[in-house]
């Protein structure tokens, strides 16, 4: 698929921005007092500023996004419309939950507002996913590594920014919390390892042979291609992506990562306030380079059943 840079940064910001607010209002739902209004309001602002620019980032790749708003309609049969609802109803969780902490005396509706924000950020990450993973059309997307992946990257990037704003309000990051992080980032690569050798040595169960029906006979091929030149399909749903290049880019990623994972375990030994929130950006920015150059990948390496017809072989 032809990796848009407008889906990869939306796909990239929303999630980081999703995963901080699950983070804090989790956090909020079991003791709102353990985190100063401060951080809370920062990271609500953070959480939001992610959020929605990943959100008005996808905009742009629609053909007439004046017409955006006719998606919200189809939310009984379609994971985008429904990722755009329940985004677009987090907004009250979230501000509610940020007058509430200004006032500090209703500790209750604090608590319900942060429940309710924790959980229409996972479900907007969920859906985010199955507006992928649903597609059986495209092999490297319709498998079981595709919606774990999602949600555990979006929780990866949340928790990093996390420790990234605490970090700058002088607030001791705990060991635990670090650890957890750490976790998390080699369960990101695990499964990510796990992910590229699914697509690597497995391919989809429709050819042209099964779509002929003249499998029989033996392997189908093209008398003629049906085009002289590209056209939109090509452009769009059999982006080639060189395999030499492909490795180089997953080794890329693995690096980020790593860096990512060394800076946080250098978090643990560094006491000093200020290094720890230069050490604590710099992992938060260097996860998410990671992750946009994870994305890319995703969708340039994916490719459309459609391609068949133009004798295109799937990987």
């Amino acid at each position: 698929m032809h990796p848009a840079l407008s889906v990869i940064f939306f796909t990239t910001a929303s999630g980081a921005g999703y995963g901080l607010l699950f983070l804090l209002a989790s956090s909020c739902a079991i003791n709102p007092a353990s985190i100063s209004l401060y951080e809370i309001l920062t990271m609500l602002a953070l959480g939001l500023l992610f959020s929605s620019a990943g959100l008005l980032s996808s905009m742009s790749h629609l053909g007439r996004p004046e017409r955006a708003w006719r998606a919200f309609s189809q939310w009984r049969s379609s994971w985008l419309s429904r990722e755009g609802v329940i985004a677009s109803f987090s907004y009250l969780p979230a501000l509610l939950l940020g007058v509430l902490m200004w006032r500090n005396d209703v500790w209750i509706a604090m608590r319900l507002c942060a429940i309710l924000l924790a959980a229409c950020a996972i479900a907007t990450v969920l859906c985010t996913a199955r507006i992928y993973s649903s597609l059986k059309t495209i092999h490297a997307w319709h498998n079981v590594y595709v919606l774990p992946a999602y949600l555990l990257f979006a929780l990866l990037s949340g928790a990093i920014w996390n420790i990234a704003v605490r970090g700058w309000f002088s607030s001791v990051c705990s060991v635990e919390a670090l650890i957890a992080t750490m976790l998390l980032l080699l369960l990101s690569v695990i499964l990510k390892l796990r992910y590229w050798r699914f697509i690597d040595t497995t391919r989809s169960a429709s050819t042209a042979e099964t779509a002929t029906g003249l499998g029989r006979f033996g392997q189908v091929s093209s008398f003629e291609r049906p085009h002289t030149e590209q056209n939109y399909l090509l452009k769009e749903m059999g982006f080639v992506l060189a395999r030499k290049h492909a490795q180089r880019l997953r080794r890329l990623v693995l690096l980020l990562f790593a860096a990512t994972f060394i800076v946080l375990g250098m978090l643990l030994l560094i006491s000093t306030s200020l290094l720890s929130a230069v050490l604590a950006t710099l992992a938060a920015i260097t996860v998410s380079i990671g992750l946009l150059v994870e994305r890319w990948l995703f969708f340039a390496e994916a490719k459309h059943l459609v391609t068949l017809y133009y004798d295109t072989r799937q990987r």
